[in-house]
């Protein structure tokens, strides 16, 4: 039979801790589908243990794209993304197979199906004006800022990300519009060229989702995540401010490990981040269009989604 797609590409987006990665596993080892990370700590070597990376057997068996392409001091961005991305599925196309983009960074989904906006340079005055600022108020009274000109952006972005709140105010003082209206407003980067059939993982009840999240945090501690944050703080150049260090888990051991404070209280802090960041992704997937929902959580939650993907692909 010859293979069909209604779409140029099928994405799997969900929160942390849903069960993204073996979901995504099961579908490429039944149907023709290559997948291709969309994480934004997934791009680091290195980062394994705290970003939940699939283990090296697993990619033997269901090679991922998009993986270890960086090292923890360089920079990624959402335009470096798109692009990358939009070469890996013409790549997949090509070889006559279909691409699925799995992860939970949904700025880049967003940016990827809805296309990047062109967004200003950085501004070095505006951004040491930020900084005095924050030296001064704190970098949470920045995000109560930012709340206060980007609301939807305070909601995605941490409080404790300072790079990404110095971002969203930079563009504000620039532009006079939020980075927010930036983003939905399309660019440079269209998605025109394609189109995209999105899974949504939604996992109710959320109490389960909150235990998956610790537990998971747990076996990253027993499978050796401090030594791997310890690893990373020895390698020339990295800091805690560091673009890989903004992913959570890694941010609240490095200050444990820089003394800032204990163990215990690193983790809680890990865990609650952790939280936070869920609830953040899962906001994204609310405000989807076209997006088919369905809940990890659910015992047939895989039959459903093989459903959907064996009428997509025609298999």
């Amino acid at each position: 039979m010859p293979l069909r797609s209604k779409h140029t590409a099928l994405c799997l987006m969900g929160p942390t801790a849903s069960g993204k990665t073996g979901i995504a596993v099961e579908l490429a080892a039944e149907f023709p589908l290559d997948i291709i990370s969309v994480d934004s700590a997934l791009v680091y070597r290195g980062m394994d243990i705290g970003t939940a990376k699939p283990d090296a057997a697993t990619l033997r068996r269901v090679p991922h794209r998009l993986l270890d392409i960086k090292e923890p001091e360089e920079p990624y961005s959402a335009g470096d993304f798109v692009r990358d991305a939009w070469e890996q599925i013409r790549l997949i196309r090509a070889a006559g197979r279909i691409p699925l983009l799995v992860g939970g960074t949904m700025m880049y989904f967003r940016a990827l199906t809805r296309g990047l906006a062109e967004l200003p340079q950085a501004d070095e005055e505006v951004r040491a004006a930020l900084d005095a600022e924050a030296a001064a108020t704190g970098w949470p009274e920045m995000h109560r800022k930012l709340a206060g000109v980007d609301p939807a952006a305070a909601v995605r972005i941490s409080a404790n990300d300072r790079q990404r709140i110095q971002r969203a105010l930079e563009v504000y003082r620039l532009t006079g519009r939020p980075l927010t209206e930036w983003h939905t407003s399309g660019g440079a980067e269209q998605s025109s060229s394609g189109s995209f059939l999105k899974l949504g993982l939604y996992p109710e009840p959320r109490a389960e989702l909150h235990r998956r999240i610790e537990q998971r945090f747990q076996d990253m501690l027993d499978r050796g995540f401090v030594d791997e944050v310890r690893r990373l703080r020895r390698r020339p150049g990295m800091t805690g401010r560091s673009p890989a260090m903004r992913a959570v888990g890694y941010r609240q051991l490095w200050s444990y490990l820089e003394g800032d404070c204990g163990l215990e209280e690193a983790i809680e802090k890990a865990v609650a981040a952790t939280r936070q960041l869920a609830k953040r992704q899962l906001t994204w997937l609310r405000r989807e269009d076209d997006l088919v929902a369905v809940n990890p959580l659910e015992p047939e939650v895989f039959a459903t989604i093989k459903g959907i993907v064996a009428q997509e692909t025609g298999q």
